[in-house]
């Protein structure tokens, strides 16, 4: 396990070096555990690895349900869509609880935003650095996305008076709670790398 920064070393607390990744992903998908085969190479690396993993893991078990999950959906290899949907709700309420006023009907179509945000910002922090573009910067990207994905219509009149507010408060929301998910592993990927140096 290389300890770059607190985002690779949660997807790599969840990454487990086997023969094949999808092989062990399948099994986990059908029995729900790991079970051990002789043909696996198990060598001092793989034990490394579980260690360092072991620490990450228990620093993630700390925070509350829903931001574990939030982080979950960021950056573990193995994320499913309990840990998408609960991101989504979570990031849709603090956005929510940030806009002074909603009507019940844009509020409808406010939560299909904010999931369209979520996907940008994962895709956005992908990969641990945080360096990718943002896949639907412009309106009409992000506009037509949401047409395509979800069924969504959102009419272009008035959009940055009607939605951009919204969608500022969504990246907010998403930038806050990835802090707050990021902020254990990140102490514990310090303490290894001072441990290390």
């Amino acid at each position: 396990m290389i300890l770059n920064s607190a985002r690779s070393g949660w997807h790599d607390a969840f990454y487990m070096p086997w023969d094949s990744t999808m092989a062990h992903s399948l099994e986990l998908a059908e029995l729900e555990c790991s079970v051990q085969k002789t043909a696996k190479r198990i060598n001092a690396n793989h034990a490394a690895h579980q260690a360092l993993a072991g620490y990450i893991q228990q620093a993630i078990d700390t925070l509350r349900r829903d931001v574990r999950d939030f982080g979950h959906w960021m950056y573990n290899p193995l994320a499913n869509n309990d840990h998408r949907e609960s991101a989504e709700a979570l990031v849709f309420a603090g956005a929510m609880s940030r806009i002074a006023r909603m009507t019940a009907k844009k509020a409808e179509r406010a939560e299909y935003v904010a999931r369209g945000v979520l996907y940008r910002y994962r895709r956005m922090h992908q990969g641990g650095q945080s360096s990718a573009l943002d896949p639907l910067s412009s309106p009409e990207a992000f506009r037509a996305a949401l047409l395509d994905v979800y069924g969504v219509h959102l009419s272009s009149e008035q959009w940055t008076r009607e939605w951009v507010p919204f969608i500022q408060a969504c990246f907010d929301v998403c930038n806050d709670i990835d802090k707050m998910a990021l902020a254990p592993v990140a102490v514990v990927v310090n303490q290894m790398m001072e441990a290390a140096a």
